[in-house]
């Protein structure tokens, strides 16, 4: 079978991801809310997730300025807050206002999580990368959490969770089945 070359469009081979809602606040304690896809567990021992900003973004300053942020896991009902913020900058719109979501207080960090996920990842920032366009931000995990009706035995029930996943632009997923070998 023949390749094409996608190399600029490399990223999306690595799709579909996740669609993760990071919070995270201003020196003031204002919440902010990004969605971002590039994520990933980089330690169990400590326990430490990466994930990757974009560096003209305002949550990214945030994170930076901070060092804190919480990555909330969203349903597929939520996609369309999720598609919202992902395209208005903080810095000019209050996210959980305009999408009704609601932020309550996180256990170990300053920025809120998100009411309405399903689970929860406490972060302090242990380092920084820079990767080009995007800075890989590793946060130590401080807590992490989920709903037991969704998340059991270390993992996630499917389809009950209701996960979506980011195929790239404005595409989605849902997982459909669970299998084991």
């Amino acid at each position: 079978m023949a390749k094409v070359d996608v190399l600029k469009a490399f990223s999306r081979l690595l799709h579909p991801k996740p669609v993760l809602l990071v919070t995270s606040v201003d020196g003031e304690g204002r919440p902010n809310i990004i969605t971002v896809a590039w994520a990933t567990p980089a330690s169990v021992d400590p326990p430490v997730v990466a994930i990757c900003v974009k560096k003209d973004r305002y949550s990214h300053k945030l994170i930076s300025e901070t060092g804190e942020f919480v990555i909330n896991i969203p349903t597929r009902g939520l996609v369309d807050k999720a598609m919202y913020c992902g395209t208005v900058s903080g810095a000019d719109v209050d996210k959980f206002r305009e999408t009704g979501l609601t932020a309550a207080p996180a256990r170990a960090v300053r920025p809120p999580i998100i009411e309405e996920c399903v689970a929860h990842i406490e972060c302090r920032v242990e380092k920084s990368v820079d990767a080009g366009s995007h800075t890989i931000f590793l946060g130590r995990v401080l807590a992490a959490y989920a709903d037991e009706e969704r998340f059991q035995n270390r993992m996630w029930l499917v389809p009950e969770a209701d996960l979506v996943l980011h195929m790239g632009g404005r595409s989605y997923a849902t997982l459909a089945e669970k299998f084991t070998l």
